[in-house]
């Protein structure tokens, strides 16, 4: 089904909006799911601060080609969906890539603008695998916290030894 030159237009100036005030964009290539899983996931996608928008591969393109990103853009092959998120610059690659996991072969990262630069597929699921900031502040006050921990019950020993 052709679409109308203005509503390309509509569909190039959202995507350009959507780069434009994102921490980060994900390529996601979908095939085979269900309307309600599709349902469902942009729900939960939502839910948690993610857009995810449909688009003609070379409307993406057009969209895209002015930003002036680094590196070049990556093979997008079949369809493609656009997902990004205003504030965590992984939330978007990590929320995809669990969906992901539910539905095998159906929905895959196929690249993504990270940092100003075009990624591979490998690169954004490895930036999907990071975890969240909160997580990430918690396991850095633990580091920090492990070798004043251990004086402290050496310490305690000692003076237990003494008395």
């Amino acid at each position: 089904m052709a679409i109308t030159k203005v509503k390309k237009q509509e569909v190039i100036a959202k995507l350009h909006d959507a780069v434009t005030d994102a921490a980060s964009v994900v390529f996601v290539h979908f095939k085979g799911l269900t309307m309600e899983d599709t349902s469902a996931m942009r729900r939960s996608l939502k839910g948690d601060g993610v857009q995810y928008l449909v688009a003609k591969k070379t409307l993406i393109r057009h969209a895209l080609a002015d930003k002036g990103y680094k590196g070049a853009m990556p093979e997008l092959p079949g369809e493609i969906a656009i997902a990004w998120s205003k504030e965590d610059p992984t939330l978007a690659a990590r929320n995809v890539y669990e969906h992901g996991k539910k539905h095998k072969d159906a929905l895959t990262i196929v690249g993504g603008i990270y940092e100003n630069e075009y990624q591979d597929a490998v690169a954004m699921n490895a930036i999907a695998t990071i975890p969240p900031l909160p997580v990430l502040r918690g396991m850095f006050v633990n580091v920090l916290n492990s070798p004043i921990q251990g004086l402290v019950i050496a310490l305690n020993q000692i003076a237990e030894k003494a008395a």
